[in-house]
């Protein structure tokens, strides 16, 4: 096997090379009509909001890490023209276009694009008034005459943390749970199989987003080298966890998957809404999930069989077993007041970024949880939030780390 370029065996580790978006025109193209089916509780500001994520990606950078951004990755994949009109052909059936006259009619809108600008107006949706002549110019076209575009923007990409995951040397490549998701992950599937850095290696897939189950990042957390965290979720079901787990602790040198039973809540969509790590053996978690939380162990045994027993302990004493830990600290979000808490909850302040052990970069909102976190001895790095938050997600959600350095020569 041709070495991976990928590693990422934990959450702590230092950052040293990841995935970001940068909002683009696709969040001025929400409306409030659209806001529910594109998974949006409100419309951000864009110009506001790029400040915002160029501030994040500032700290990022001074703290070492090297930023790349799928835009531009994608762009780079398109290596030739057969690619392209392949990843054209592909993104279009995704998208739903199969009238001919407006798939003929959109291909010659794109073919002028260089790559980059070809990628970026994907991402941000094709208005109907912006192709010349598409008036009236069939049945489809009069019948829906009143919604405004011919490609839907895709509002929610710059959480790269979900459509695919780094988990140790290989990748899960998702299934999105809801369909205006699942179109980010044809990005990922392009990058990983025509990018120069990664077409000519045999980088190990844990999941498919051909699946018919659906699994997403945030759902995935990487504890350590031998042990994985897995949301059963709003977003992720118990089947494609298990089947994730029979391939990844198979393959891998990891041997056991703690699947977190969370409630399908929108509040509490992914894992990493409500419980994150921040050092060897601090946690930030939602105090609401603490009571109700029901934790499975996977493991692969002798006979090669996925074995699959329920935790009866609780939460702290699960994660001092597992991680080899004599002690813990759950740091709860807002100190689990039961209105600060479920404010900060809401504004992502369990949702925290590692990017060194005891290091995390945090949403400024969430002030209260982030002084707690002060106390314990954590450094905090925060960044301004009024208008990304509103996209539901924090900086955990915002990044896809590529590469951590092994955590453990940071003991």
């Amino acid at each position: 096997m041709n070495f991976s370029p990928l590693e990422v065996y934990s959450e702590i580790g230092p950052l040293e090379k990841v995935l970001l978006h940068r909002p683009g025109p696709e969040l001025e193209k929400l409306t409030p009509e659209m806001l529910e089916r594109l998974l949006f509780d409100d419309i951000p500001f864009l110009r506001v909001a790029r400040r915002e994520h160029d501030e994040f990606a500032g700290v990022l950078s001074r703290s070492g890490v090297e930023v790349c951004y799928l835009e531009q990755l994608m762009a780079e994949s398109l290596i030739d023209s057969r690619v392209r009109q392949r990843f054209l052909e592909h993104f279009l059936d995704e998208a739903g276009i199969v009238n001919l006259s407006r798939r003929e009619m959109l291909l010659d809108f794109l073919q002028d694009f260089d790559d980059l600008e070809l990628i970026k107006t994907l991402m941000a949706g094709v208005r109907k008034e912006e192709i010349a002549g598409l008036k009236n110019r069939s049945l489809a076209d009069m019948v829906e005459a009143d919604h405004p575009f011919l490609l839907e923007p895709m509002p929610n990409l710059y959480f790269t943390r979900d459509p695919f995951a780094v988990i140790g040397s290989g990748i899960s490549l998702n299934r999105m749970k809801f369909a205006t998701r699942n179109r980010e992950t044809i990005f990922a599937e392009y990058i990983f199989n025509f990018h120069p850095d990664f077409r000519e290696l045999d980088i190990p897939r844990w999941y498919s987003r051909y699946e018919e189950s659906t699994l997403e990042g945030g759902d995935l957390l990487v504890l350590n080298e031998e042990v994985l965290a897995a949301g059963i979720s709003e977003r992720s079901s118990p089947e494609a966890i298990e089947k994730f787990s029979r391939r990844v602790l198979k393959y891998e040198r990891f041997t056991t998957v703690l699947a977190f039973k969370i409630p399908a809540r929108r509040a509490f969509m992914h894992l990493d809404t409500v419980f994150t790590m921040v050092d060897h053996d601090i946690f930030t978690i939602h105090a609401e999930i603490e009571g109700p939380l029901q934790v499975y162990s996977l493991r692969i045994a002798e006979d090669d069989e996925l074995r699959i027993s329920e935790e009866r302990a609780e939460l702290e004493e699960i994660l001092k077993n597992y991680l080899d830990l004599e002690e813990i600290k759950l740091i709860r979000c807002a100190d689990g007041d039961p209105i600060n808490g479920r404010r900060e909850q809401w504004n992502d302040g369990s949702n925290t970024l590692a990017v060194a052990p005891g290091k995390v970069v945090v949403y400024s909102r969430n002030y209260v949880t982030n002084r707690l976190l002060k106390e314990s001895g954590v450094e905090v790095e925060v960044i301004p939030s009024s208008e990304l938050s509103r996209g539901r997600g924090g900086p955990r959600c915002m990044t896809m780390p590529l590469i951590r350095e092994n955590i453990e020569s940071c003991r």
